[in-house]
C-alpha cells in the first residue's frame, strides 16, 4: 500500500490527503500539535518512524517568521537518506518577484522578490534529494476559499492597479499535479492556471456569479489594505505552466477562473 507523509496539513495538502485517502492510500500528516491522522510536528520519534514507512514525503510548510525552514532544519538528514519512492515540496510563484507583468517559466531567476525566504528553501529542497518535485504555486482558490465567498461575507475589495495581473490555481488542479508527478521527472514546475487575470475582474465575475452588485472599483491607497496585502501588489508577473503540461502531462480542470468558480 502506497503511503504517503505530508508535512503541514493546511488547506491543500489536507484536500491531498483525502482524495489519495480514498484511493486506498495511507496517509500521515503533521500539525503543531497532535490530531487523529496527524502527528504533532515536534515528536520526533513518530516522525522519524513515519519517514521510515513512507513511500512519498511531501512538505508543504512554509519558512518560518525567522526564515528558517522547519522541515529541514528537524528532519532533513531523515528524510534524504529515506527509501522513498518520490519527494515533493510545494513551494510558491513568488519566488520569480516582479517582472513587470511578463511570462516566467521555471527557467527564470528566483530570489528577488519579497519571499527570499521561500526562495531559499524552494533551493534548499531542489538539492536535498534526486527525486524531489518543486511545484510552485500562485494563489489558491477552492471550496470554502474563493472570491464568491469573500463577495457574499462582503470582504472583498476590488482593487484597480493599471496592468497588473495575476497567475491563480484551483485546489483540485495541484492535486491532480502532484498525482501526476509521481511518475514524472523529478524538477521544478509551476502549477498555474492558462489566464492570468488582473483581480478587480475575477472579483466583478465573483459578484455577476451570485446576482450581487460587484464592490465599487478602488485605487491602492483608497483599498487601505494590511501590509501583507499590499505585497502581493508590489509584484507582477504571467506564469506559465508549459513544463508541467509537457513533462508531467498535466492539464488544468480549471483553465481559467471563471471555470475554476462554476459551482463554488
Amino acid at each position: 500500500m502506497p503511503d504517503m507523509l505530508i508535512f503541514g496539513l493546511g488547506y491543500t495538502a489536507q484536500r491531498l490527503a483525502e482524495h489519495l485517502r480514498g484511493q486506498g492510500w495511507q496517509v500521515t500528516g503533521t500539525r503543531r500539535t497532535a490530531v487523529e491522522g496527524a502527528l504533532a510536528f515536534d515528536d520526533q520519534a513518530a516522525v522519524l518512524g513515519a519517514i521510515d514507512q513512507a513511500t512519498h514525503i511531501l512538505s508543504s510548510v512554509p519558512p518560518a517568521r525567522d526564515g528558517t525552514e522547519p522541515v529541514l532544519e528537524s528532519y532533513g538528514e531523515a528524510i534524504r537518506a529515506a527509501g522513498v519512492q518520490w519527494t515533493g515540496y510545494l513551494s510558491s510563484t513568488g519566488v520569480y518577484g516582479d517582472v513587470g507583468g511578463a511570462w516566467v517559466d521555471e527557467s527564470a531567476p528566483i530570489g528577488s522578490g519579497r519571499r527570499k525566504a521561500r526562495s531559499e528553501a524552494d533551493k534548499r529542497w531542489q538539492t536535498l534529494r534526486d527525486d524531489v518535485r518543486v511545484l510552485r504555486l500562485p494563489g489558491i482558490y477552492g471550496p470554502d476559499r474563493n472570491p464568491v465567498t469573500r463577495v457574499q461575507q462582503g470582504k472583498a475589495k476590488r482593487v484597480d492597479v493599471p496592468g497588473q495581473v495575476f497567475s491563480r490555481i484551483h485546489v483540485d488542479d495541484i492535486i491532480a499535479a502532484v498525482i501526476a508527478s509521481f511518475d514524472g521527472p523529478a524538477g521544478v514546475y509551476n502549477i498555474a492556471d492558462d489566464l492570468p487575470a488582473p483581480q478587480h475582474e475575477v472579483i466583478a465575475h465573483a459578484a455577476r456569479l451570485v446576482g450581487m452588485e460587484p464592490p465599487p472599483l478602488l485605487s491602492l491607497e483608497e483599498a487601505d489594505l494590511s501590509p501583507s496585502a499590499l505585497g502581493f501588489y508590489e509584484e507582477n508577473r504571467r506564469v506559465a505552466n508549459g513544463k508541467a503540461k509537457r513533462l508531467l502531462g498535466w492539464e488544468p480542470l480549471y483553465p481559467d477562473y471563471k471555470a475554476g468558480m462554476t459551482g463554488l
